[in-house]
């Protein structure tokens, strides 16, 4: 059974945020005193194993999980091997999960044992003081030992890096050196604007049209089909010979190929990443034991997608273009 949009477009990629919490305040995602969700209002890891077989029943092939920060999330591995049961019945193609890294010395061996192939690890910066500067909270070493961990676990990385105007910039070039120095591939991304935060994303704001610009006048990038079901469009650098993503939902959206949905801690399905627009499959999940509800609210959220997002940064909109913030639908 596939699930098909309004647009035709068939949706077989979850990200399931399994929790809002983070042990970072990175400047771009959120204030550094959040409110979170009370413990009570989340669904609990059976109930968000039972959402995900049921997706993935309905045709969902990849499955990501996502924050927040997923691995802080009280006993997630038991979730991870949960839903690890899918992988090896062949119905998921994929488990993989989006991480800052701070957790992953202690996680890296147990989640390459569940089936996990490849991972993204979100670092803005090399440099310490301006990790630490960025993230509030958080500090490299700890990050760097985690991929460490993930790479000797068999796991392969991915570096997901935000670009920030004047903060950034200038070190992507090192960054890629060094990403695919280690045989690990790199995407670089907009800045979004999603939840009230602290600075000023006008401030922030770096169109991946010049940054690919500046990249050019010292690496020869040539764009190749290379997917992995995410919306990144990838260039091949020949002088490294790695892969280098580029996301660019601001100057050039990928809304007319978006295959995903994403699912919050709450059992608030988004369908689209940049509109308000949600479905709560709380209700029907816990209406009951049976799913055949839980289907029909699938199906009728799946019915309503839009077609694509309306994301603005400029002087003449300062407020985000949606209220919640990135760590609720985790990206």
């Amino acid at each position: 059974m596939d699930m098909i949009d309004p647009f035709g477009r068939t949706i077989n990629y979850l990200r399931v945020s399994v929790t809002d919490r983070c042990d970072f305040r990175c400047t771009y995602c959120m204030a550094e005193n959040m409110t979170f969700l009370p413990k009570k209002d989340l669904l609990s890891l059976e109930e968000l194993d039972r959402l995900c077989t049921v997706f993935i029943e309905n045709g969902v092939r990849r499955l990501r999980l996502t924050g927040g920060e997923p691995l802080v999330r009280k006993n997630i591995m038991h979730l991870v091997r949960e839903l690890s049961r899918h992988l090896a019945s062949g119905a998921l193609e994929e488990l993989t999960l989006t991480t800052n890294g701070s957790q992953l010395s202690r996680f890296a061996a147990e989640l390459a044992d569940c089936g996990i192939k490849r991972i993204n690890v979100s670092l803005d910066t090399l440099d310490a003081d301006k990790f630490h500067q960025i993230t509030r909270w958080g500090h490299i070493d700890k990050v760097l030992a985690g991929i460490d961990a993930a790479q000797a676990a068999g796991i392969k990385v991915k570096i997901n890096a935000v670009a920030l105007k004047d903060f950034n910039d200038i070190e992507i070039p090192h960054m890629l050196r060094w990403a695919h120095g280690r045989g690990m591939d790199m995407t670089v991304i907009e800045t979004m604007p999603m939840g009230e935060i602290d600075a000023d994303r006008t401030d922030q704001y770096l169109p991946l049209s010049l940054l690919r610009a500046q990249l050019a006048q010292q690496f020869t990038l040539a764009d190749i089909p290379f997917k992995t079901g995410g919306p990144a469009r990838y260039v091949e650098v020949a002088e490294t010979g790695g892969r280098l993503g580029f996301i660019t939902p601001m100057t050039h959206n990928f809304c007319e190929s978006c295959n995903r949905v994403r699912l919050t801690c709450t059992g608030t399905l988004y369908m689209c990443l940049g509109q308000e627009d949600a479905a709560d499959l709380r209700k029907p999940l816990r209406a009951s034991e049976g799913n055949e509800l839980l289907s029909a609210a699938i199906d009728e959220a799946i019915g309503r997608k839009p077609k694509g997002h309306d994301f603005i940064i400029d002087r003449r909109t300062s407020r985000p273009a949606v209220s919640r913030h990135m760590s609720v639908t985790g990206g």
